[in-house]
């Protein structure tokens, strides 16, 4: 008789988890240097979400032939880190804290330029993003611009919540995976994420200390997929003039190599389910960045808002006189 097997059925449900804060936040201790840090941002989904059992040595083998035949393994200039930075990160999977929006996995590898490309074992990489309206955990009274609704309306109202930030530490193969949502966006900037790569440091207190930079970027989403997931719940209650790839400030064109990330849909007709998102950063564990690169690559809208940022905001963040190359931290 025929061989029956059954396959496995995985659900989608939109993200719930209980609330968390921290009522301290730990400084890393990072030496100071110059913007040396490079990356390298390889797309390639079907190799990011390969077993992670594969060994060490294949991984490194594949990673040195992918970027030998793209010829993309070379360093990339760090871009800045923004104004919302917050140290103390937690070292966690599941950065959602209860976030509503259109579920995300994350799946990051992390390679040496210097040495084949192999795998950067034990790199931590530290991502932080915004919500589906545009807010960001501990600057919570900041204006995404448009019209959005209070961020209190999802019940997060204390500015020393964490959501939407934290780090994992790389396997043997270079990899880190986080489980997020898909990021909301705010005037003047396109959708993105924000990253470090950090090395030479380690866990304490649920977070991850001292070690240095070694790269500073971000991440973004091709604009017809931000576009599908903006038409959505609860993305669709922010409104006003979204900019996209090719107006954005930071961005800069380059595709993979420039932070574009990989995306597929977990399913091909409904975008409410979710997506997953690869990229393939290359550094030097040697070099240190400062998170002041460059933040050029576009022309913000006109009539973009320059609002007073919180108080206790990071000295970089933009003032009621900022100009649009100082927004551009954002």
């Amino acid at each position: 008789m025929p061989l029956t097997v059954a396959l496995p059925s995985f659900p989608i449900m939109t993200r719930s988890h209980k609330d968390t804060s921290v009522t301290r936040r730990r400084a890393l201790a990072v030496t100071g240097g110059t913007v040396a840090a490079g990356g390298l941002a390889v797309a390639g989904y079907q190799s990011a979400f390969a077993d992670e059992t594969t060994t060490a040595t294949d991984a490194e083998a594949t990673a040195s032939a992918t970027s030998t035949s793209s010829g993309q393994c070379v360093l990339m200039s760090s871009v800045t880190e923004g104004p919302y930075y917050l140290d103390g990160a937690l070292v966690r999977k599941d950065i959602t804290e209860g976030k509503g929006g259109v579920p995300l996995t994350l799946r990051i590898t992390v390679q040496d330029t210097t040495d084949s490309c192999g795998p950067v074992a034990g790199a931590a990489v530290e991502i932080w993003h915004c919500d589906a309206w545009g807010y960001y955990s501990g600057y919570t009274t900041a204006n995404p611009g448009g019209s959005a609704p209070a961020e209190s309306e999802d019940g997060s109202t204390a500015n020393d919540q964490t959501y939407l930030r934290g780090y994992q530490v790389a396997n043997a193969n270079g990899v880190v995976k986080f489980e997020t949502i898909f990021p909301g966006w705010y005037t003047p900037r396109t959708t993105h994420i924000h990253v470090r790569v950090h090395t030479g440091g380690e866990k304490a207190d649920g977070t991850y200390e001292g070690g240095k930079v070694n790269f500073t970027g971000q991440f973004f989403f091709d604009d017809d997929i931000a576009a599908e997931v903006q038409s959505l719940e609860p993305y669709s209650k922010h409104t006003g003039s979204y900019t996209k790839l090719a107006d954005d400030m930071v961005y800069d064109g380059g595709g993979a190599s420039s932070g574009l990330l990989t995306l597929k849909p977990v399913h091909k007709k409904d975008p409410s389910k979710g997506f997953k998102g690869s990229i393939i950063l290359g550094i030097d564990p040697d070099a240190e960045s400062t998170g002041a690169g460059s933040g050029g690559g576009g022309t913000p809208p006109s009539g973009a808002p320059t609002g007073t940022p919180p108080s206790g905001a990071p000295s970089d963040a933009p003032s009621d006189s900022a100009s649009p190359s100082a927004s551009a931290s954002s």
